[in-house]
């Protein structure tokens, strides 16, 4: 278990470098946006390109996120229902969750996907659109995407094993961070502290 725990390490590292580097997209997507309206609108021009662009980048941050999403523990899941349970239980959800809902879903999309891009990237497939750009690129996103997923979900069983074993803490624990209001309450003491 204590090499599968590196594996899963390792693992983490790699979907934690790929999300931090795919959350900078959205920055660029932001500006590509801004300066394609402010053209359009100054100099009355417009580029499919330009609009395509945005879409594979925003296609980019949403399949690259993936699997940095739930390395944090932040897709949309039963925790209504699981949060009652016990840490124990919950770890017992998310491996069957794992292995019988998402990966299966994961694995099919990786599966049907890549022979599309592989067909794209021959082709060379180009957009329809006048001026659009090359298909292939965002095609491969997919495959990509979704290997990083799978790839996520193998450290997370991991970890939930691992922790079924005793050999670390929760993996579902949340760190506690202050509150926005309890920091509020904190500055109201502070400055308290200060006018005495």
């Amino acid at each position: 278990m204590h090499a599968l725990l590196k594996i899963s390490g390792l693992i983490d590292a790699i979907t934690e470098r790929v999300g931090k580097a795919s959350t900078w997209l959205v920055l660029v997507v932001t500006l590509i946006s801004a300066g394609n309206a402010f053209v359009r609108y100054l100099f009355n021009f417009s580029s499919n390109g330009l609009l395509e662009i945005q879409w594979y980048l925003f296609s980019a941050v949403f399949l690259l996120c993936g699997g940095f999403t739930l390395l944090k523990n932040e897709h949309v899941r039963i925790d209504v229902l699981a949060g009652r349970f016990s840490p124990r239980v919950q770890a017992w959800i998310d491996i069957v969750g794992t292995l019988f809902f998402m990966a299966p879903m994961a694995v099919a999309v990786l599966y049907l996907s890549w022979p599309i891009f592989v067909d794209s990237y021959r082709a060379g497939e180009q957009s329809s659109n006048a001026g659009g750009l090359l298909v292939w690129p965002v095609r491969a996103l997919v495959p990509v995407g979704f290997a990083l997923l799978v790839l996520q979900g193998v450290s997370e069983l991991i970890k939930r094993a691992a922790f079924l074993q005793g050999l670390i803490g929760d993996p579902n624990a949340k760190p506690q961070a202050a509150t926005p209001e309890s920091e509020l309450a904190r500055a109201i003491e502070v400055q308290r502290g200060g006018r005495s």
